[in-house]
């Protein structure tokens, strides 16, 4: 297969042929890329009537609860398994407990995933593999004129992603029961009134069924199950993402963390634009990571492959780090990071139906600005397990009941939409007028208490600490009045409003 693209992405051809599992990640981009024919198609059929299911189906087993993906899932899956005794069955289509993405975090943040009983705090130490002392957030301007603001206890640790997971692997198969498949694909569901058969096919293609009380969705961006359930628009907003794990880059400081950059205006071409953002962070011994991304509407005419976008990434690279002699690509990084506009008070978008719930990525209500999935996961977990226990044991398993167990935040839905001034649009914006923005936005923040440039970069901001920033951004760059009505109209300025109302009505579920 990388024979293919030899003379279409000639630097994804030449750094891929050089891993010794560049084939394999090659392949797992494709089948990723694979989401934008995928919206293009008519909605999936992968939620059915149990009257639909074949005669004489046979069962590989009965559990609680099947998840259908193994990254996120697989801390949800412990939880429900080693804290509520739960059987629970966890496949995935690749390898189970694995991730294409490493994670960062704060230790505190980190730490409270020993909330759930679960987890030590041994143990969540022994997955970070480095801390630094700060972080900074810079955004290109012509002459020097960026401000670098510094932020200290954000996204400060980096973690062993695999190390976690395997962690949570080996507590789900402590349950007795509690099962763990690789190489097996979610095919479809079919529903009955008091349970679910999920059917799954293995690395052959041979089908298998499953029993389950609840089908939990963690498969990602890409699960049909979302797309269905979403009327085949299951995103608003996306973030493609791509970089590498990597060693021998010059001059290349481990102690800090470079959690947004830019290098330049945004990269414009024949009426489409992105503006590309890089992040660094130094991992353990001497790797580090490095990604690069963009913000963009999901019916945006850019191109927004992750093969594409690793071309890119190769060839400006040492634009924002310079390969040294020694360096050295260890794996390769990457992933769609999912956003959803909810234009309402409250969650708009699709999380469950009956017996079904959709978790992480699937359920599309992180923030795309920094902290994601994992962040999202980690500061719900407690919560989410706990909701869905009650729910089970008191048999209230309908869509209205397993929505209300979601990972939704009403400051989160809110800031989310800052992300709409990031995807930059060539009808309406000036090359550089991202950057301009995010400037100004580093400056207010600056001037503002330490605690508002960290409740920003934690999803933690208070709704009055948001209007404070917003106002001392409009009086500085009054041009943002006009990027709101070019960003977000009527309808978007609307439901803006309608997510700050939600959050000004609604108390934290940090405290249910």
């Amino acid at each position: 297969m990388l024979e293919q693209i030899r003379n279409t992405h000639p630097l994804v051809y030449s750094r891929f042929s050089a891993l010794e599992d560049g084939e394999r990640h090659l392949q797992a981009i494709l089948s990723i890329d694979r989401y934008w024919d995928a919206l293009m198609h008519p909605v999936p059929d992968v939620i059915r009537d149990g009257s639909r299911m074949p005669a004489g189906t046979r069962l590989s087993g009965s559990f609680d609860i099947v998840y259908a993906g193994g990254t996120l899932g697989m801390l949800h899956a412990a939880v429900m398994a080693k804290q509520y005794g739960r059987k629970v069955l966890v496949i995935d289509r690749g390898e189970p407990a694995e991730t294409t993405r490493d994670w960062n975090i704060s230790r505190k943040e980190l730490l409270r995933l020993a909330d759930t009983g679960v987890f030590t705090v041994a143990e969540l130490e022994s997955t970070i593999v480095r801390s630094y002392r700060t972080g900074w957030v810079e955004f290109h301007m012509p002459g020097n004129r960026q401000k670098r603001l510094y932020i200290d206890d954000v996204l400060d640790c980096a973690v062993d992603a695999d190390r976690l997971l395997g962690i949570a692997r080996a507590k789900v198969l402590e349950v007795e029961g509690s099962m763990v498949m690789g190489r097996t694909s979610f095919d479809c569901c079919y529903r009955f009134a008091d349970h679910v058969v999920v059917q799954a096919k293995d690395r052959e293609g041979n089908p298998l069924c499953f029993r389950a009380g609840i089908l939990a969705d963690a498969m990602g961006i890409v699960s049909k199950v979302a797309m269905q359930l979403n009327g085949g628009r299951p995103q608003t907003h996306v973030c493609p993402t791509v970089g590498t794990i990597a060693s021998g880059f010059e001059d290349v400081d481990f102690d800090v963390g470079e959690i947004l950059a830019s290098t330049e205006p945004a990269e414009t071409m024949r009426g489409r634009g992105r503006q590309l953002i890089w992040e660094g962070f130094p991992a353990k011994g001497n790797e580090y990571i490095t990604y690069l991304f963009f913000y963009d509407k999901v019916d945006s005419p850019n191109d927004k492959s992750l093969l594409s976008l690793f071309e890119t990434y190769f060839r400006k690279l040492p634009d924002y780090k310079q390969p040294g002699t020694e360096f050295n690509i260890l794996r390769p990084v990457y992933g769609i990071i999912p956003a959803w506009f909810h234009d309402g008070t409250g969650c708009t978008r699709v999380v469950s139906d009956d017996r079904i719930i959709l978790l992480g990525d699937a359920a599309s209500l992180a923030s795309p600005l920094t902290f994601c999935g994992f962040g999202s996961m980690v500061r719900n977990l407690p919560r989410l397990t706990a909701g869905l226990e009650r729910a089970m044991s008191e048999g209230r398993l309908g869509r209205k009941a397993l929505g209300e167990i979601s990972a939704y935040e009403p400051n989160v839905a809110s800031m989310a939409n800052l992300m709409k001034y990031m995807c930059y649009d060539p009808d309406t914006d000036e090359p550089n007028f991202v950057n301009e923005l995010m400037n100004e936005v580093m400056i207010v923040l600056d001037e503002l208490p330490t605690r508002y440039r960290q409740a920003m970069f934690r999803d933690e901001m208070k709704i009055e600490e948001l209007v404070t920033v917003m106002l001392k951004v409009a009086w500085r760059y009054p041009r943002i009045l006009k990027a709101t009505w070019d960003k977000l109209g009527v309808t978007g300025s609307a439901g803006f409003l309608k997510n700050l109302a939600g959050w000004a009505m609604t108390p934290s579920k940090q405290d249910s």
